[in-house]
C-alpha cells in the first residue's frame, strides 16, 4: 500500500492534537496525545480508503486499489 504524508499538529481551537493526510481529503483525527492522533488517522485511513475502493473513487492510486482488491472489508 501507498505510504502517505501525515501532519501531526496541536489545534488551540480545539485543545488537542490533530493527525491529517493531505493526500487523502478529509481523512483527519484528534486525540490528546500525538500517539493517540497518529493511532487514530491511521484507523481513519483505512477506513478512508475502504469507502474510495468501495464507492469506485478515481483518486485512488494503482498500488491502492490493488491492496484494497487483496483485502476482506
Amino acid at each position: 500500500m501507498e505510504e502517505y504524508h501525515i501532519n501531526i499538529f496541536y489545534s488551540e481551537e480545539d485543545e488537542g492534537i490533530i493527525a491529517d493526510i493531505p493526500d487523502l481529503k478529509y481523512c483527519s483525527a484528534f486525540g490528546p496525545t500525538p500517539e493517540k492522533a497518529l493511532q487514530e488517522v491511521l484507523t481513519a485511513k483505512e477506513a478512508w480508503l475502504e469507502s474510495a475502493f468501495t464507492t469506485g473513487s478515481p483518486s485512488l492510486s494503482s498500488s491502492d486499489l490493488s491492496s484494497c482488491v487483496n483485502r476482506q472489508f
